[in-house]
């Protein structure tokens, strides 16, 4: 069976979001007196989700749930309520080239992300136009997290498509898991915020340095 999917990762493989992220994430700390983290911390501890990341983002001593709840609230607030012409998030290079040559060639096309649902989809819409994905899924309620595989399937189900199809590439460890999880080829980009290595064990079956490099594989069964 030819691969005929692809579910993509969204922050660090389609996007660099990164400092806006960070940006969001400072704001709310400091709105409520804790102190802000330096960009590259960021890259270690994103992908979880947003309370996760609050979690990581506070301080040892300050990690309560209701800390966690307010900051994590606040800055997906932050997120929902910036305007586009201030994003500093941008596509990585290759990727808008990418997406239209999928969809010419008929690959069904979707984003998975532990990023809240309304900014995600929002975020997709402004930088890559609402007719960019055929599915598109973030963090809401009644859907568990990746690496969960149960939103990877949902994902499927609308698409009618099946894991021995797909091709799920991402930059973590978080998306690695997912891959398998869901029974999915786990394809690790290394331009994200994870290094090879990191990828490689988690249990990523290639690694590609570049967005169109995904031809290879796609054009390997």
């Amino acid at each position: 069976m030819k691969y005929r999917c692809v579910i993509f990762d969204c922050d660090g493989t389609l996007v660099n979001t990164l400092d806006d992220i960070a940006a969001a994430m400072n704001r709310s700390l400091a709105q409520h007196g804790f102190p802000p983290l330096p960009l590259e911390r960021y890259r270690d501890i994103v992908g979880w989700g947003i309370f996760k990341l609050a979690e990581y983002a506070l301080p040892l001593d300050a990690r309560m749930e209701d800390a966690i709840q307010t900051v994590g609230i606040c800055a997906q607030r932050f997120m929902e309520e910036q305007p586009e012409d201030q994003y500093l998030s941008k596509p990585y290079p290759g990727i808008r080239e990418l997406l239209p040559q999928l969809r010419a060639k008929k690959f069904s096309i979707g984003v998975l992300s532990n990023k809240p649902d309304p900014v995600l989809r929002r975020l997709m819409d402004d930088l890559f136009g609402r007719s960019a994905f055929d599915a598109v899924c973030g963090l809401q309620s009644g859907l568990p997290a990746k690496p969960d595989p149960a939103p990877v399937w949902e994902i499927l189900a609308e698409l009618g498509r099946v894991p021995g199809d797909t091709v799920f590439m991402g930059d973590s460890e978080i998306d690695m898991e997912t891959a398998r999880n869901s029974g999915c080829f786990p394809l690790g980009a290394s331009w994200g915020y994870r290094s090879r290595a990191v990828l490689a064990s988690a249990g990523a079956a290639r690694i590609i340095d570049t967005p169109d490099e995904i031809w290879k594989l796609l054009n390997s069964k």
